[in-house]
Order: C-alpha cells, then sequence, then structure tokens
C-alpha cells in the first residue's frame, strides 16, 4: 500500500500538476507539523516545487514552544526540592533562562526520560517515598494520554505539570497576526485526535483553503495540489487527505477524556506569544494532581528566544533556519542555542542535518 505513496513518478507528476494549477501565481501553504517538515525536507519536496510555490513550517514543534520559564521552574522544583521530574527526551536539552534540565541532571538532579506518562506512573507507584512531577508537553496528540492517566487517578506522590497546547488557535493567531499564509497543510498527528472538522471554520472565516496531509511524499504533494485546486477554484475548504487515518469528528474517546481532565486556557508560545484559549489546564477533580498548584511554583517569563537566536522568527515561518547567523555556527544540534535546533521536530534541526551549510560550515 504505502509503495504507492513513495512513487517517485507520481510524486513528480503531482508537481507537474502543482505547477499547472498555480498557474505561475505565488502560492504560499504553511504547516503546523514537525514530522512533515521533515518528510519535506528528507524526500527533497521542496526542490520538486515551482518557484512561485512555497511551503514553510510554522508553530509545529511542541517542543519548540515551550516558555524558558517552565524549564526554570522544574529544574528549581528537582535541584532545591528533590523532587523527580520525568518528561519526553527531546525536551531535556531545551535551553530555559537559567539552564536545561539536561544540566540540572548533571548537578546530580533526578531528571528522566520516559516514552509515556504512563511510565511516570508507574515508577511513582514503585517509589512511594519520592515525589514525581511529569512535565507534560505536546499538542493534542498526546494531551488524551495526560487525561486517561489523571483520569484513572495515579497515586497521591504524583503530579502533572501542564504545557499541552492547541493547533488551531495558533493557526487562527497567526491569520489574525497578517502573516502572508495563502493556505495550510493541516498537521496528521493531531488531526488524528481532533478531526478534519476541528479547521473547517478557520476555512470558511479566513478563505484559506487547507488540506489534512499524512507523512508520505505523495501524500504531502497531493495536500498541496489540492490547495493550488482550491484556490484557482476559487473556494476554501478542507480536504482530508489523511482519511485512511483521519475521520471528520475525530477521535471521540480521545476528545472526551480531554474534556473531562482539562479545561481550556490562554497560553505562552515561546518566541510568539500569549495565544488566546491554545492552553490546557487540569479542570474538576483532576486538578488535585496540578503541580504548580501543588507546590506553589510558577512559570515566570522565559518566552523569549536567547540573544541573537532567531527561533521566533523560524516559527513564524519568516525566517530560513539558513537565514539565522547563529545557524550551523554557534548553534547546532550539539550546542543548541535556541529551541529549533533540539527536538528531531525542530525545523532548525531539520534543516541542520539535510543543508549543505552544515558541511560548509565545518570547513576551515
Amino acid at each position: 500500500m504505502f509503495s504507492a505513496y513513495r512513487d517517485r513518478n507520481l510524486v513528480r507528476k503531482t508537481a507537474e500538476r502543482i505547477a499547472e494549477a498555480a498557474n505561475g501565481e505565488p502560492l504560499r501553504i504553511m504547516h503546523v507539523c514537525g514530522t512533515h517538515e521533515w518528510a519535506i525536507t528528507h524526500n527533497g519536496l521542496r526542490e520538486l516545487l515551482p518557484e512561485n510555490v512555497q511551503v514553510v513550517a510554522g508553530p509545529g514543534c511542541p517542543v519548540c514552544v515551550t516558555p524558558g520559564g517552565e524549564i526554570d521552574a522544574l529544574c528549581l522544583l528537582a535541584q532545591e526540592r528533590g523532587v523527580v521530574i520525568t518528561t519526553f527526551g527531546d525536551v531535556l536539552r531545551v535551553p530555559g533562562r537559567k539552564g536545561s534540565l539536561a544540566e540540572a541532571k548533571a548537578s546530580g538532579a533526578d531528571v528522566r526520560v520516559v516514552y509515556g506518562i504512563s511510565d511516570a506512573v508507574r515508577m511513582a507507584r514503585q517509589e512511594t517515598g519520592r515525589e514525581f512531577v511529569h512535565f507534560a508537553i505536546g499538542f493534542e496528540t498526546t494531551a488524551p494520554t495526560t487525561a486517561v492517566e489523571v483520569i484513572k487517578g495515579p497515586p497521591g506522590n504524583f503530579s502533572v505539570f501542564t504545557s499541552h497546547k492547541l493547533i488551531p488557535p495558533a493557526m487562527e493567531h497567526l491569520l489574525k497576526s497578517g502573516a502572508r499564509i495563502d493556505g495550510f497543510i493541516c498537521p496528521g498527528h493531531v488531526s488524528t485526535i481532533i478531526g478534519a472538522d476541528a479547521y473547517r471554520g478557520l476555512a470558511s472565516r479566513y478563505a484559506k483553503p487547507m488540506a489534512v496531509a499524512g507523512f508520505e511524499p505523495l501524500d504531502i504533494m497531493l495536500a498541496i495540489l489540492n490547495i493550488a485546486l482550491q484556490r484557482k477554484r476559487g473556494v476554501a475548504e478542507v480536504y482530508n487527505e489523511y482519511a485512511r487515518a483521519v475521520r471528520g469528528p475525530g477521535n471521540k474517546v480521545a476528545l472526551l477524556a480531554m474534556e473531562k481532565a482539562f479545561q481550556v486556557s490562554d497560553a505562552d508560545w515561546r518566541g510568539i506569544g500569549t495565544i488566546r484559549g491554545s492552553g490546557l489546564v487540569l479542570r474538576g477533580e483532576c486538578s488535585k494532581y496540578d503541580a504548580a498548584a501543588r507546590y506553589g511554583i510558577a512559570a515566570v517569563g522565559g518566552g523569549s528566544m536567547p540573544e541573537g537566536c532567531s527561533c521566533g522568527d523560524v516559527l513564524l515561518g519568516t525566517l530560513r533556519p539558513e537565514e539565522c547567523p547563529l545557524f550551523g555556527r554557534g548553534c547546532t544540534p550539539e550546542r543548541p542555542v535556541g529551541p529549533c535546533m533540539v527536538s528531531i521536530e525542530g525545523t532548525c534541526a531539520i534543516a541542520f542535518k539535510y543543508s549543505d551549510l552544515r558541511i560548509r560550515s565545518r570547513r576551515p
């Protein structure tokens, strides 16, 4: 089945159809998914598109938009109060204002990498004499797993520092800001949870064509083609190219769990600012597992990028990673300055891995 989605001839023919549909007119499409950026760059899809068709990366990496103040607060909790911090591996090296969780771990703090929140709950049950805080980040893809665990009732020595964010409000924020976006490739993983219908109001209100896409080369090219055809016809709809995994109403079980565990709140996105209605906080009975309330900690500041870092502009799609003066020089995946160079879903990390500049920057 998947061989067809990787067929070079089909991908090239689709690129030709995109050129015909765009008809020489500028078309600037944004995606908001780190895995889409990896697939586009890894497969060289931008090189197949006509010059008038641009596909830019938006804020599709949850690690990249996590405020430094949250990292600082958790480092302090681990270092000064001896709390065990659990989180995903790509969070560890994200720089806060005063260091990273990896640096806290190196200094003796108990910071552990887990594959999911269930691993953290299991550790808390096994080590009843320790306090555990799980740093829960991610978009709608990972939020249901957090919801399920707090609904089930973890042990009393376990709590959650919630940093989940919602994608559709971020998309609307970008459209309201006046950013030049002619259409959106909607994220595949997020859409398996919230469904294709979640974008229909946005497409209609802002008259922007959208397409939900999978992660194979042909998936992405077909999404681009559909957006180009929508514009040519003068319509703004939501095309579900990823129908093999995404349904219109989404995953109802996951959505119900999120609704039971969370309430929507405003949230800070690093490098972008506060986006209304784009965050999730624990509600009702689940709020007793809120680590911020339990320990009286707050994430203060840290919404800006380190000095000289252009990650904010990269997240907004106004700057390519290679245009940042630190890219491949002062900032590399081994020694990241900004968060976009840390995660495997970070636009800068992806660009560094596949860019010729990586080789040039290492020449004497």
